[in-house]
C-alpha cells in the first residue's frame, strides 16, 4: 500500500499500476532521491477531498536533505527570513527565493522596483509565516497538491527519461480527477503534461519555472497566489 490519504489510495493504486514493470522495479530497487518513504508525501499531506489544484514543478531538488517529496518545499530550509533579508539558505535557493518574492510582490509588500535583501529586511514581518512548513500548509489549506512531472530525481542528464516514465501514471491519475481541478505548470518539463489526452478536461495556467527570474514579477502568478495568502499567518 501506497502511503497516502485513505481517499487517494484506490486512485494512487491504479495509477503506480500503471506505470511500466521494468520501471516499478526500478522504483522499488533503485537508487534516486527523495527518500522512497517520501516519493507520495504529497498525496499524504493532502487528500483527495481537499484538493483544488495541482501545482506540477520538473523534479525534486537533488539533494536528499531537501527533497520531501513536494514540490518547491526544501527540507534543508528552516527559516524563511533573516535580519538581512531572505535567510541564507532560502537566498541559495534559486527557485524558492524567486517564488517567495514574487508572493511578497502579491501581497503588495515589495515591489518590482525593489526586490533587494534591504527592501525585504524592513519589512514587518509580525503577520508573515517563516517556516518552510508554514508554507506548505499555507498551499494545502488553499487545495494545491505540490506535485512534481517527475517524482523522482537520479540525475540532471536523467531528468527528461523519468519525467516520460511518469507519464502513464500522470494520465492514469488525471483520467479519475474531476474537472473543476485546475493545472499550474511551472516550466517547460510541466507544460509537456498537456500533450496528455487527459490533461485536456481541466483548466490551465502557464508558467515560467520560478528559477527565472521573470517569475518574480508575472502578473499571472501574482493574480493566481495573490488571492492565496501564501505568506500570511493562518488564523484560527
Amino acid at each position: 500500500m501506497i502511503d497516502a490519504a485513505p481517499d487517494w489510495q484506490e486512485s494512487l493504486q491504479r495509477a503506480y499500476g500503471a506505470l511500466d514493470g521494468a520501471y516499478r522495479a526500478f522504483l522499488q530497487t533503485g537508487e534516486y532521491i527523495p527518500a522512497k518513504e517520501r516519493v507520495f508525501a504529497a498525496f499524504k499531506t493532502l487528500p483527495r477531498s481537499r484538493m483544488r489544484y495541482i501545482l506540477f514543478g520538473q523534479d525534486p531538488y537533488p539533494r536528499p536533505e531537501s527533497a520531501t517529496g513536494h514540490a518547491f518545499i526544501d527540507g534543508a530550509v528552516e527559516r524563511l527570513f533573516g535580519e538581512k533579508g531572505l535567510s541564507a539558505r532560502v537566498n541559495r535557493a534559486t527557485s524558492l527565493r524567486n517564488f517567495i518574492k514574487m508572493a511578497l510582490v502579491a501581497e503588495g509588500l515589495l515591489t518590482c522596483d525593489d526586490l533587494s535583501q534591504e527592501a525585504i529586511a524592513a519589512l514587518d514581518k509580525r503577520a508573515l509565516i517563516d517556516s518552510i512548513d508554514d508554507l506548505r500548509q499555507n498551499f494545502e489549506r488553499h487545495g494545491v497538491l505540490l506535485l512534481n512531472a517527475a517524482l523522482v530525481f537520479e540525475e540532471k542528464s536523467a531528468s527528461n527519461r523519468h519525467a516520460k516514465a511518469w507519464r502513464p501514471f500522470l494520465r492514469a491519475l488525471l483520467s479519475e480527477l474531476p474537472t473543476e481541478v485546475e493545472l499550474i505548470l511551472f516550466g517547460a518539463i510541466a507544460r509537456r503534461i498537456l500533450d496528455l489526452p487527459e490533461a485536456a478536461r481541466f483548466r490551465h495556467h502557464l508558467l515560467e519555472h520560478p528559477y527565472n527570474h521573470t517569475f518574480v514579477c508575472n502578473v499571472t502568478a501574482h493574480a493566481l497566489f495573490g488571492p492565496m495568502h501564501l505568506l500570511r499567518k493562518h488564523k484560527g
